[in-house]
């Protein structure tokens, strides 16, 4: 299993005294054991802000190689319930050197607030469905036009793979660039780039000539 590790502090003074990173590092590397993290990421920044520039870089790179992100402590990595919920259903790995076994519920502990009110809009939109429903309103829009709305719904469906897509090869594109300038002059030196990276394939795969040249296309 691979590891990327974030850091963070929320002020500079922190940051430059490098106490409250060094307690985190060694938080982590006492929970990896040895195992050393293929990467890491630093930022000095409040916990409140979710569009930090160095923990969005850290997920990219996790979801790029599959790795799972390592922090020292929960509150490191966000203060915002919303942000938390929503970065545990998207599937990332994450785990926190100070829980290593929390699961998916005590990590939503935090986010219970936010799910409430969440619960809360829901309920109150089911019970005005129904009230609607009960008025006699046809809920729904053309049932009976349902090859059409099929139709619709693959061509969605085709344009939310497109887009995500263009948005890996974009992501992508940087490494291979840098393995060109490297010195990678064929698609298997470029494979073997991304390899070496722990870059993997849209489906967790490795990297071969052929997958590299459908990326290039």
């Amino acid at each position: 299993m691979n590891f990327v590790a974030y850091y963070r502090v929320s002020t500079a003074k922190q940051g430059a005294s490098g106490l409250g990173l060094e307690a985190q590092q060694c938080a982590v590397l006492r929970y990896l054991a040895g195992v050393e993290p293929i990467a890491s990421y630093t930022e000095v920044e409040s916990g409140k802000r979710n569009d930090r520039q160095q923990l969005q870089a850290a997920l990219a790179y996790s979801k790029l190689t599959g790795a799972t992100l390592v922090v020292a402590k929960l509150d490191r990595l966000s203060r915002n319930a919303a942000f938390l919920n929503t970065l545990m259903d998207s599937g990332q790995s994450v785990v926190f050197a100070d829980m290593p076994h929390a699961d998916r519920l005590t990590v939503g502990m935090m986010a219970q607030l936010a799910q409430w009110e969440r619960e809360v809009i829901s309920k109150r939109t089911k019970e005005a469905l129904t009230a609607a429903r009960a008025r006699g309103r046809i809920l729904g829009g053309d049932r009976g036009n349902l090859p059409a709305v099929s139709a619709v719904g693959r061509q969605r469906s085709m344009a939310v793979r497109g887009a995500r897509a263009v948005d890996r090869r974009a992501a992508l594109m940087p490494h291979v660039e840098a393995a060109r300038v490297a010195g990678a002059s064929t698609l298997q030196a470029i494979a073997d780039h991304l390899n070496a990276l722990h870059i993997t394939t849209a489906r967790g795969g490795t990297w071969y000539p052929a997958s590299i040249a459908r990326l290039l296309k």
